[in-house]
Formats: C-alpha cells, structure tokens, sequence
C-alpha cells in the first residue's frame, strides 16, 4: 500500500469537528473495526441514533469518514473511516487553532495510554499476541531536519504495513502502534 499524502489539520473547523470527544470514539471505532451504521454505532456507544448521525455527517463534512455505499441497503446507511495520514499542525500561530490541536492531541495520548493501561493488566487474555508485542524505549541524537525525515520514513513504514479490517485475515487483530519522536529536555529546561 502507497504512504497517503498526509493531511494536516490546519482549518479550524475541521479541528473543532475532530476535537469532539465522540466523534474521537467513532472515528476511532470505524478505523479498527470497519463499517457500521449510525444505529449500531448508537447502540455500541449508548448514545441516540439521531446525535451519532449527526456526528458522522460531520466528520463526513470534513472528510474524515464517507458513506459505504457499497454497503448501503435501502435506507440503511454505512459508514467508513476514510484512509488516510492525518497530522496535527507543528506550530499553529493562531491561538484558537492551537487550542484545537491542543486538545486533539491530548485526546490521542489519553486513548493510547487508556489501550496500554488495559492491555498491561491483562496481558495474559491476549495469548499469541501478547507473546507477539513489543515495548521499546530509547533515544538517538538528531538535527531537527533529521528529526523530521525520521518521522516521515515511520510513517512510511507503518503504512506500509496497515490494511482495513476488511482486507485482514481472519486470525488478526487490530494493533495500537504509539510514536513519539521530540526533543529531550534537559534537567531544568523546562521548569
């Protein structure tokens, strides 16, 4: 699969419409299990069909989900995450702006530390993929130019390897892959 041209969220309101925390859940729900309609959706979240409705027409507004109409049966209506490399950007200058990516991001590192969290205290449900995962921590030296190419050769090499839950194999399962690459501070640098 080709590395998608990645997209970063510099519109304000496409921030504002990914920075709502349900619309976070669903986004993140049809990314790693596929299409669903509203109706299950609404069900799955316990949340009315109508509000879940309205949330992935907007995130269909701003393109980060599009009706499955491959899917689609009379009135019934799917809906898919839309693939892509979505990034926040580096230095919003605008305060509002920020204040969205901010919260974005938060978002993010919230839901991966809440995936780990669950995943470490049960580990041993997870059988052959519990064998199969991998924790690392460590650290090079790099220029910022080198920190930038870093980043992008990852993201080529995870989306190299990434396939829709329709396209995986039956004994698969949706893997969390959590990166950051940042400067170290320095005892006392930040304080």
């Amino acid at each position: 699969m080709s590395t998608p041209r990645p997209r970063v969220l510099s519109d304000i309101d496409a921030l504002k419409a990914l920075a709502h925390p349900l619309r976070q859940e669903l986004l993140t729900r049809l990314r790693r299990h596929g299409p669903a309609t509203s109706a299950e959706l609404a069900a799955e979240f316990h949340e009315d069909r109508g509000a879940t409705s309205y949330h992935l027409r907007q995130l269909a507004r701003f393109g980060f989900v599009e009706e499955d109409t491959a899917r689609a049966s009379g009135r019934r209506k799917y809906w898919r995450a839309v693939p892509q490399d979505v990034r926040l950007p580096r230095h919003p200058t605008d305060p509002e702006t920020a204040a969205a990516a901010e919260e974005i991001g938060r978002q993010w590192m919230e839901g991966a530390e809440r995936d780990l969290t669950a995943y470490l205290s049960h580990r041993e449900a997870f059988g052959e993929f519990a064998a199969a995962a991998m924790h690392s921590f460590g650290g090079t030296t790099l220029t910022a130019e080198e920190l930038v190419r870093f980043g992008e050769e990852y993201i080529a090499f995870l989306s190299r390897w990434h396939r829709e839950p329709d396209q995986a194999s039956p004994d698969s399962r949706h893997v969390s892959v959590v990166f950051h690459a940042f400067p170290t501070p320095e005892r006392g640098e930040t304080t």
